[in-house]
């Protein structure tokens, strides 16, 4: 039991009955405050926690209604979730229409720009319509020996290479030549040689028409619908075509090979090989990309990485490269059937001219 504190001497005990009062008093009133600060302190902690959970979290709270991913009812199991797909739009630009295409005036049949990071079509003008792709064939063709070739297999050329039409860009290859696949890639993309991109096809498929059905499965597998091929290089043939939204499917999926990124971005390479006598053999293969040879001039605030041209009669001037606006964003932009190698790239300007805006 506690015991009450003794009156002093000075204090009569009407003095110390009205002091004690005046403590008793204070002592509540202090007692009240602490538990008012409490209770103000433990309202303010549930509105921050009810202003956490309904508004920060408010994105996250739509993953648990009965539509969710993981739902048992009308989603997939957490455990069969690794056993699912990807959809085909995963990481990819998408479009079924065309898009902004009186922003820039261009007088090619085609024309895209695809925005990289932000899986954007900022551009699009007529790019399914199924038209001759030219040396475009080629980036399929890199495609697939990248994908089941081995870059440091010795080839031996043989009369397959010639079996082109006369006139066409070539490496200027011999019959025996050795070179290594990764070397007549080189070529095939920075000088667009046909008689590269036929013994290509002839090593990696074992001959060209089984490789061509090798480019016409991968094509199926990418989603490339409006896409056939008819051989390794895109010489004019029948019921050999493609659409801007095509090539750039086959150009995405190249850019995942550090090889391929690397062969798009050179003005030239030097070969080194042997003939068919065994001796010292070499080469030097010059782009055909005027933006990289210096030849056409640059639009503004785009820098120009790379990319693979095609010119044929049936197909135009046709162009597919990657660049970068000024804060160093990656795009992909197709040009295909423009009327010559000039206006491809007046054109071509004008489309790069809309990335970063």
């Amino acid at each position: 039991m506690r015991r009450e504190e003794q009156k002093p001497d000075y204090y009569t005990q009407r003095e110390w009955n009205r002091i004690r009062s005046r403590e008793k008093a204070e002592k509540k009133r202090n007692r009240s405050l602490f538990l008012v600060a409490v209770l103000l302190l433990v309202l303010t902690a549930c509105a921050v926690y009810a202003v956490y959970f309904f508004v920060l979290r408010s994105h996250d709270m739509s993953l648990r209604t009965p539509y969710s991913d993981t739902s048992t009812v009308f989603g997939v199991p957490n455990a069969l979730r690794s056993m699912t797909a990807d959809p085909f739009s995963k990481g990819l630009c998408v479009t079924d229409s065309d898009v902004q295409p009186d922003s820039v005036f261009i007088t090619s049949s085609e024309g895209a720009l695809f925005d990289i990071n932000d899986q954007n079509v900022v551009y699009a003008k007529d790019i399914f319509e199924q038209r001759p792709q030219a040396s475009l064939t080629k980036l399929m063709t890199a495609l697939v020996a990248f994908r089941y070739g081995n870059l440091d297999d010795v080839v031996t050329v043989t009369d397959t290479a010639f079996d082109i039409e006369e006139g066409s860009s070539v490496c200027e290859l011999h019959p025996g030549d050795q070179l290594t696949l990764k070397q007549l890639l080189y070529g095939m993309l920075i000088a667009s040689g046909n008689d590269a991109a036929q013994m290509v096809a002839e090593h990696v498929g074992g001959s060209v028409p089984q490789f061509v059905q090798m480019m016409n499965e991968e094509a199926a597998e990418l989603g490339a619908t409006h896409t056939q091929f008819q051989n390794p290089s895109g010489l004019t043939a029948d019921g050999h075509y493609t659409c801007a939204y095509d090539v750039y499917l086959v150009f995405n999926a190249l850019m995942q090979y550090d090889t391929f990124m690397d062969i798009i971005s050179r003005k030239n390479y030097y070969a080194e090989y042997k003939d068919s006598q065994g001796d010292a053999y070499a080469m030097t293969w010059d782009t055909t990309d005027h933006y990289l040879d210096g030849s056409a001039e640059l639009p503004d605030s785009v820098t120009v990485y790379g990319g693979k041209t095609g010119t044929t009669d049936a197909a135009g001037a046709c162009l597919c490269i990657l660049s970068k606006d000024a804060y160093g964003n990656p795009y992909v932009s197709v040009i295909l059937n423009s009327q010559d190698k000039e206006q491809l790239y007046v054109d071509m300007n004008q489309i790069l001219s809309l990335a970063g805006a």
